[in-house]
């Protein structure tokens, strides 16, 4: 879901996750209350009774933690998937790193397979709120990530490389994608590959992206993750980013799907 749907959005965003469903095999719909929203559980309860999918994935502001004692008692079962903890830079505000090492460039374009390598890279072991859900195969997680990123760099990138490698796909370091978020430059997807990560790159990356800011007249820049992902908080921090919203996320499944969840993990592992 965009910064819009969990940070902006006036009521109950609801709908079909078309790409979650392809990947996952299973219907996958997305019900969020942003933080700036006056949804009441009673408008969030309708949202939900309202879908035939076989999960709901639901977000809502943490401040509202008496929500989930009333999820439970719905007809599906409630998984508490993770907490999206949401941050905000004043454009120009950012501490910006030491000049890039000589040999290291920032590009604007990637072609697809240098995103998917770059993504490998980064993301390989990464955890997020499709892990807690053992309807979803951990393995199409990265694959998900590879999609995204996909559709991603048609709105903007900001990428690191070595520009003395003679395999451009091979020297490609780090990237960040963004788009438009309600007059903020989103960022959706960033990272370093694991070669180059704990070698000062990501500031690059984030300055790279806030001069792109910059140039458009964008005042600020925002991005979440997982509160489980301390590391990459921290250097938000450093670089000047605030935290400005925090996030449940709540995995809603229907009703003996969990039965059935065991077969499916058997199933998946004498397929690979």
């Amino acid at each position: 879901m965009s910064w819009h749907d969990v940070a902006a959005a006036p009521g109950v965003v609801a709908g079909p996750s078309p790409y979650d469903s392809a990947r996952f095999g299973i219907a996958v719909d997305r019900v969020s209350v942003s933080a700036a929203s006056a949804a009441t559980l009673e408008d969030v309860l309708d949202a939900i009774s309202a879908s035939t999918a076989d999960v709901v994935i639901l977000r809502y502001p943490t401040d509202r933690m008496r929500w989930f004692a009333a999820l439970t008692e719905l007809d599906r079962t409630a998984i508490v998937a993770d907490n999206l903890v949401g941050w905000k830079l004043a454009t120009g505000q950012g501490r910006r790193p030491s000049p890039l090492p000589r040999g290291l460039e920032i590009v604007h374009a990637v072609s697809a397979a240098e995103m998917d390598t770059m993504i490998v890279g980064a993301f390989r072991d990464y955890g997020n709120h499709y892990l807690a859900n053992p309807l979803f195969d951990p393995a199409l997680v990265l694959a998900g990530y590879q999609e995204w990123a996909g559709r991603e760099i048609t709105s903007g990138v900001v990428a690191l490389r070595n520009a003395e490698s003679r395999d451009r796909e091979s020297g490609m370091l780090g990237f960040v994608t963004y788009g438009d978020a309600s007059g903020a430059a989103e960022i959706a997807l960033g990272g370093v590959i694991s070669g180059a990560q704990n070698s000062g790159l990501y500031p690059h990356l984030l300055a790279g992206l806030e001069d792109r800011a910059a140039s458009r007249g964008i005042e600020s820049v925002v991005i979440s993750t997982q509160s489980r992902n301390v590391r990459v908080q921290r250097r938000w921090a450093d670089y000047g980013f605030k935290p400005v919203l925090s996030i449940f996320t709540v995995h809603l499944i229907r009703r003996g799907l969990l039965r059935n969840s065991a077969g499916l993990a058997e199933n998946r592992s004498r397929q690979g």
